[in-house]
């Protein structure tokens, strides 16, 4: 077994190889579809990854600050992908997150 440590300092055991995912329904439905990433011992942790081991768990979900850094982050690498698919060729510059969103820069030689 595997021991989780929420946030509220509940410790929980799981079987190893759950994922966050898994967790996070077996807390509640409403929970699972909120929740954008985890963290396992402050690193970021994919909601699809089995965990391998214990330590300080959190579920991000998209209406908290992280959560809302994982959206724009992963939104600019959708974009950067769509681009690339519609115009070949086309270069990825800068593309960071903002405070309000994101951007990206392309360079084409058009």
């Amino acid at each position: 077994m595997i021991h989780l440590e929420f946030p509220d300092g509940a410790v929980r055991p799981y079987e190893p190889k759950i994922t966050p995912l898994a967790i996070a329904e077996g807390i509640s439905k409403s929970l699972a579809k909120k929740v954008v990433a985890a963290k396992v011992d402050g690193q970021w942790w994919d909601l699809s990854r089995p965990l391998d081991h214990g330590g300080k768990f959190e579920l991000v979900t998209r209406d908290s600050a992280d959560g809302l850094e994982v959206l724009r982050h992963d939104t600019a690498h959708v974009l950067a992908q769509a681009v690339q698919e519609l115009f070949p060729g086309t270069q990825v510059t800068i593309g960071p997150t903002v405070e309000d969103g994101f951007y990206y820069d392309f360079y084409r030689e058009e």
